[in-house]
């Protein structure tokens, strides 16, 4: 850690084994961003700080199927991530409650890395 200071990001994971537009999958991530944010601000308020103040890092990356993303948030879960899902209300392109993505973080590099480094970028 450069300085001492604590490296913070948030990782975003979306499924692509169901079919969203361009705009769907931009607001989907967009929810799941600020959920885990505020999730982050009131569980891990040191953590939320910290990345708030440092650029707010994210990386948006990509899961095959629904049973791989459950079992990505729930390895963020035991290791302490503050982890949100995102289920669509329906309105448009998809059927109402289908989780299309999670949102992992902010929390320190290092633990988030241990749940998302073998993943692709979206």
């Amino acid at each position: 850690m450069p300085g001492n200071r604590l490296e913070v990001k948030q990782v975003i994971a979306v499924r692509r084994d169901i079919t969203m537009g361009r705009g769907k999958l931009a607001a989907q991530v967009a929810h799941a961003a600020v959920s885990a944010a505020e999730k982050a601000r009131s569980t891990r308020q040191d953590w939320f700080n910290t990345w708030f103040s440092t650029g707010q890092a994210k990386v948006v990356v990509k899961v095959g199927s629904l049973e791989n993303l459950i079992e990505l948030e729930s390895h963020a879960r035991t290791i302490g991530l503050p982890t949100v899902s995102v289920k669509d209300m329906g309105l448009t392109q998809i059927p109402p409650g289908t989780i299309t993505c999670i949102g992992i973080g902010p929390g320190p590099t290092e633990f988030i890395d241990k749940v998302t480094r073998h993943l692709k970028l979206l």
